[in-house]
């Protein structure tokens, strides 16, 4: 597994070097998704790997999380707590929203600001954007489309989430992280699994089925209303992994 390590942090420098920048910057948000990722990014860049630590009305102890793995690893980083633009911009665009318990619209604002930091650094220090995503959660679109969805180079994106967590206690991620309930901090109380309808490990099964040809999951034990959850999840999300459509003056 350190031979994959090696191969993603060669590849991660390799696509940063291609675009004439000189680093990286990525979000620590405490989880494992940015936690890898950032471990990567260090290995790639020693000196020009910049984390950003961007609370925003979150859980103290993720921002604690987030901080021991910079310590951990020797990752230079920046906090910029933003709970104070989230409210003063939602407050602009609908006076009240904050109140619903969940509302999905307003739990996208986070990582969409967070995003516009992750940019502006970026633009600032002449480095890519590192996005966190795994290939679970792209294949089923759970992400924020430009937020956490965006970025310059995704090194964990053809990685499964059972598969980046072996990488993980490679890497000498902290168990207490590794063994961490997934989740956005979207609004109190949510987690991945919740969202998406099934453990990772189902999820993953499905998936390494789906592509393997096994597309009722049947052959490899998969449970039949998963799989049905899994399809119809890929084919609505499908627009979140494809660029732009645009139309041509020029066909009729």
């Amino acid at each position: 597994m350190d031979a994959l390590a090696s191969r993603i942090s060669d590849w991660i420098r390799e696509r940063v070097l291609e675009a004439g920048a000189k680093g990286v910057v990525v979000g620590l948000s405490g989880g494992l998704d940015s936690s890898v990722t950032a471990v990567l990014c260090k290995r790639a860049f020693p000196d020009t790997t910049l984390g950003l630590i961007m609370p925003c009305v979150s859980s103290r102890g993720d921002v604690e999380d987030a901080r021991m793995v910079a310590k951990k690893f020797g990752i230079e980083t920046k906090e910029i707590d933003i709970s104070n633009v989230f409210k003063l911009f939602l407050n602009c665009l609908e006076e009240g929203a904050a109140k619903e318990e969940v509302d999905r619209a307003v739990a996208n604002l986070k990582p969409r600001i967070r995003m516009m930091c992750l940019y502006y650094f970026a633009n600032k220090l002449h480095y890519l954007v590192v996005g966190t995503g795994n290939k679970s959660e792209i294949a089923i679109g759970y992400f924020t489309k430009y937020g956490d969805g965006a970025a310059d180079i995704l090194p964990l994106g053809d990685l499964l989430k059972t598969e980046e967590r072996k990488l993980a206690d490679e890497l000498d991620i902290p168990g207490e992280i590794i063994a961490k309930v997934p989740s956005a901090g979207l609004w109190a109380g949510q987690t991945d699994e919740a969202e998406i309808g099934m453990r990772y490990d189902a999820l993953d099964k499905i998936l390494f089925a789906l592509t393997g040809g096994d597309p009722g999951g049947t052959s490899s034990g998969c449970d039949r209303n998963l799989v049905a959850r899994v399809k119809e999840l890929m084919e609505t999300s499908r627009h979140k992994r494809v660029l732009i459509p645009v139309f041509c003056a020029g066909s009729e």
